[in-house]
């Protein structure tokens, strides 16, 4: 008897802790999950290759997809409260979701409310930043700031408030992946800069070819 009991008393306690477990799974974002390829995106989103921007940037390829939510046929109002996703992929991957919510969706919402929403699909915040004394800001640095972060070992949903608009947006990445972008990102940098001096060379060069080519044509045709 005291078995059964133990077994009933286990299965209702994963019965109970399951809709937890799923709700703090970091890798995905609605229908989209980190680590993704592109072509995956671009089946869920109905968009096609020519709308991946790709920049090659040694030793890596990064790509991107801007993707905007449909709104209701006929409707005066969005049918979506995401205006705008931003699809950053490293090595064919996506490791990053840029989300930027529609400003009419948000108005009057404030951090709390936000927080709340968030939190009734990916449990509590693990971090979360004070309220602002005061709605004055001054300077870039103070109109956009991150205020709940949700996080695990492996992935981290930040929620970004933007003073200067009060609107809001969301950031979710793959750590390590990040990690690894950010370091090709500085290695492209170094190179660019490297090799700056030599692609500004060649880049006269064949401007002044050009305009010679140009006069030689010019001084067969010119009539005074």
């Amino acid at each position: 008897m005291n078995t059964i009991r133990i077994f009933v008393l286990g299965f209702m306690l994963l019965a109970f802790a399951a809709p937890v477990l799923r709700a703090q799974d970091l890798s995905k974002y609605r229908e989209f999950s980190l680590g993704s390829s592109v072509s995956s995106v671009l089946k869920r989103t109905d968009k096609k290759a020519a709308d991946v921007k790709a920049t090659q940037n040694a030793p890596a390829i990064f790509q991107e997809v801007n993707w905007w939510p449909p709104s209701l046929s006929g409707a005066s109002y969005r049918s979506d409260s995401v205006e705008q996703v931003l699809f950053s992929f490293f090595k064919g991957e996506l490791y990053k979701i840029s989300v930027t919510y529609d400003q009419s969706a948000t108005e009057g919402l404030t951090t709390k409310d936000m927080v709340d929403s968030i939190s009734a699909k990916y449990g509590p915040p693990t971090s979360l930043e004070p309220e602002a004394t005061s709605a004055l800001t001054v300077g870039y640095d103070t109109q956009q700031k991150t205020v709940a972060t949700w996080e695990d070992s492996q992935f981290s949903f930040n929620l970004v408030h933007y003073s200067f608009t009060s609107s809001f947006s969301l950031v979710i990445f793959a750590k390590q992946a990040n990690t690894d972008a950010e370091v090709a990102l500085v290695e492209a940098a170094r190179m660019a800069k490297q090799d700056a001096p030599a692609r500004e060379a060649e880049r006269q060069k064949k401007q002044t070819e050009a305009l010679e080519l140009t006069r030689q044509k010019n001084q067969k045709s010119f009539r005074p």
